[in-house]
């Protein structure tokens, strides 16, 4: 009874994932041409395969990125360097059982229940809450979220990755930490960001040290270092901070990769597919190339999120969730891009950490409950309009 107590909760975030996305998809399946009000023609299924950026993604899958089988048309073949290879390659590993449409969403569905679950596992070993579940219905219900995780995209691996580094730094496995953060850097370029944040702990946890030594609070010296432990004991100054230099190796081995397959080793920059980050809060442009539109209210709501969030992890006894908060925050406010709540997708569980105890009551979840309906229009709405137009499937089958 313990045991089937202990896994109910992935039970039940599985059965959440599985039932939400095939609810999302269900009039394409139908091939409903009116749905509450909208019509579209040719409604099918197609429109959930033919959502940016996922089909994108299977060119590399299908080609490891060399360019005599990149041929697309419409498409240069260094386009692809933006689309980094960690989710070509398990689209890839699917693709043999299941063929490259269908591995694309399967992949995209299974991380994000593995995603789902080890926040939950996060927050119940961390302590963060005694209500997980609460939040991880919080994760997995936000608006731009249920979209991409129901159709093909790297976002879920990506913010999987990140999670599972964070949290094996804070248990001080830092051979883990820079393993999976250097998956994460292979799967979307932010994942450097993480490299950065720990920094940061670092420098950190230097500046409180040299401080308890001039206040003569040091309880004994490191080793080797001459530095100071800290309140936790954790001997920071050591070799075993080297191992997340694994993050940006992650990084070089892409770029290594474009140098072997296209010849250059930057070739991710020399796309016309890289998001321009010119000067803070640039997205507020409306003539720019990925904005187009002035009708961008929404963007200043969810920076404001973000920005309490940092203000509130500021004293989190956690310092890689406030370090990566920030860091991340920073980068998104240079973002020149409309889709500005997907870029920032990855500070979403960390809002949720720091206002647990909104997202964990009975209050919140009675309004996401009666906001539901709205959220899956929203979806929907947006499904029938952002598609690639694709005139021959061949390359993608």
């Amino acid at each position: 009874m313990k045991l089937y107590s202990k896994f109910t909760p992935y039970l039940l975030i599985i059965l959440i994932t599985v039932i939400s996305t095939l609810i999302l998809w269900v009039p394409f399946i139908i091939r409903q041409p009116a749905w509450i009000g909208l019509n579209i023609k040719d409604f099918n299924f197609q429109y959930i395969y033919r959502q940016y950026d996922g089909l994108l993604y299977i060119i590399p899958a299908k080609t490891a990125y060399l360019i005599k089988h990149m041929d697309i048309p419409g498409i240069k073949p260094e386009y692809f360097a933006a689309h980094l290879p960690l989710y070509p390659f398990f689209i890839k590993l699917f693709a043999l059982f299941f063929g490259y449409l269908k591995s694309m969403l399967i992949v995209n569905i299974g991380f994000t229940i593995l995603l789902g679950m080890f926040f939950y596992y996060l927050i119940s070993k961390f302590k963060i809450s005694n209500k997980p579940l609460y939040l991880v219905f919080a994760l997995l219900f936000l608006p731009r979220f249920l979209i991409v995780r129901s159709v093909g995209a790297p976002e879920s691996l990506f913010t999987f990755l990140l999670l599972v580094s964070i949290f094996f730094f804070e248990k001080n496995n830092y051979l883990l930490a820079g393993f999976f953060g250097g998956l994460a850097t292979m799967t979307k370029i932010p994942g450097i960001l993480l490299f950065g944040a720990y920094g940061l702990v670092f420098l950190e946890k230097i500046f409180l040290s040299l401080r308890a030594k001039r206040s003569n609070l040091i309880e004994k010296i490191a080793s080797y270092s001459g530095l100071i432990e800290n309140t936790r004991n954790d001997n920071f100054f050591s070799l075993k901070w080297l191992w997340l230099i694994l993050i940006p190796l992650g990084l070089i081995g892409v770029f290594s990769l474009y140098w072997i397959q296209y010849g250059d080793f930057f070739a991710f920059f020399h796309t016309t597919a890289t998001v321009p980050m010119p000067y803070p809060f640039s997205v507020f442009n409306w003539q720019a190339k990925w904005v187009g539109t002035a009708w961008l209210e929404e963007i200043i709501f969810y920076l404001f999120i973000y920005i309490l969030t940092v203000v509130y992890l500021y004293r989190s006894k956690f310092r890689s969730f406030f370090y990566f908060s920030l860091v991340f925050l920073l980068a998104i406010i240079f973002v020149q891009h409309r889709d500005i709540s997907r870029y920032s997708l990855p500070l979403w569980p960390m809002a949720i950490i720091a206002f647990e105890k909104l997202f964990s009551s009975k209050k919140f979840l009675i309004a996401v409950i009666i906001i539901l309906p709205a959220i899956y229009l929203y979806a929907w709405n947006f499904l029938s309009y952002n598609v690639i137009p694709i005139a021959d499937w061949k390359p993608f089958l």
